[in-house]
């Protein structure tokens, strides 16, 4: 099975940067889009940001500038760096992969567990 495997979160200071890091392992046989979404109690899930296969990357307007998404390809893992960050950035981030398995070439979503990030003024 797959498994999306998340890191990096934690508790910053207004301004600060954080890199968020997400693994999947299992029996890949391919992944096409990965990405973040975070979501905080009583807050709609918002799209964070995606990244394509190639690395064609797309932001909510709301980190754009301010956030930047990146992948290796041959670790599997998607990464999300996080400048200057404020108090609204408080949320749990998940990580996503759009990913066939190696006996099925049907595509599923797969998610990571969440990672908490909190930023104090």
């Amino acid at each position: 099975q797959v498994q999306l495997v998340e890191s990096g979160g934690g508790l910053v200071q207004a301004g600060g940067s954080l890199r968020l890091s997400c693994v999947a392992s299992g029996s890949i046989r391919s992944i096409n889009a990965m990405g973040w979404y975070r979501q905080a109690p009583g807050k709609q899930r918002e799209l964070v940001g995606t990244i394509t296969s190639d690395g064609s990357t797309n932001y909510a307007d709301s980190v754009k500038g301010r956030f930047t998404i990146s992948r290796d390809n041959a670790k599997n893992t998607v990464y999300l760096r996080m400048n200057s960050l404020n108090p609204e950035d408080t949320d749990v981030y998940y990580c996503f992969a759009n990913i066939a398995m190696v006996d099925n070439t049907r595509v599923f979503t797969y998610w990571g567990q969440g990672t908490q990030v909190t930023v104090s003024s």
